[in-house]
């Protein structure tokens, strides 16, 4: 691995997004907007945007990140870019983090922007420090680029991509407790839920609303996100290959 391939593959990411109005406007503007238009919807119902708000600050960014890292990656492979790359002499996982550095840095702007407006503008109250709910905010909009990265692997369009959105995203939402409390989930969904990362994003973001100080249970749930993102770019460099002619 090579600190100056990785460096270098991050840099042209960086700039082919930076030349995307539209895309940058899907990861900086969407998820403000659909938190303010949901603290709007509750603004006259007492508590409703303070118990699902911070929830869904980690959700929206998972979401968004998911969906343009993995189509992204996608067409880099389309395109002949990852094609052309493979056969230099730069290692699959150098491609993969300079990937992520360049999705990692994207996703730092986007959790800093997210969670400024949701404490100062849209009035989430939280029990917990502001730092370490854009941390939990971060990881989570980086547990979406891994797995976008991680799962382009297996879509040949971005048609197929998008689809991932509903077989691996959604059954995610209905499952992470934000919907219905895991204590209250059948037996078998629980389980199910247990091994899902946005379970403990989602739980992660709960208790920093509700608790004053930094418990063991929320340094838990991020060290398990983390593992994810990493499990997840490891595996996709394993699965990085050239496409089949």
């Amino acid at each position: 691995m090579s600190s100056r391939l990785t460096t270098a593959t991050a840099g042209r990411v960086m700039k082919q997004l930076l030349h995307d109005p539209r895309t940058l406007g899907l990861l900086f503007v969407v998820p403000p907007v659909l938190l303010g238009l949901l603290a709007w919807l509750y603004s006259d119902t007492t508590g409703i945007f303070n118990r699902i708000g911070a929830a869904l600050l980690g959700i929206f960014p998972f979401v968004v990140m998911f969906l343009v890292t993995s189509i992204a990656t996608l067409r880099e492979r389309s395109s002949g870019t990852l094609e052309r790359l493979l056969t230099m002499p730069i290692g699959k996982l150098d491609i993969l983090l300079g990937y992520a550095l360049a999705f990692g840095v994207i996703a730092i702007v986007q959790a800093s922007i997210t969670s400024f407006l949701a404490v100062h503008v849209y009035d989430l109250r939280i029990a917990g420090p502001e730092w370490f709910l854009l941390v939990i905010a971060l990881t989570d909009a980086l547990l979406g680029t891994a797995l976008g990265l991680f799962l382009s692997a297996f879509a040949r369009t971005e048609f197929q991509a998008v689809q991932f959105m509903p077989a691996f995203v959604l059954p995610q939402f209905l499952l992470c407790g934000l919907l219905v409390p895991l204590a209250q989930m059948p037996r078998v969904l629980h389980d199910i839920a247990q091994v899902l990362p946005l379970t403990y994003a989602v739980d992660a973001m709960q208790r920093v609303t509700t608790e004053a100080t930094i418990s063991s249970d929320n340094y838990k749930d991020i060290t398990i996100v983390a593992a994810f993102v990493v499990a997840a770019i490891v595996l996709g460099a394993a699965t990085l290959r050239r496409q089949a002619k």
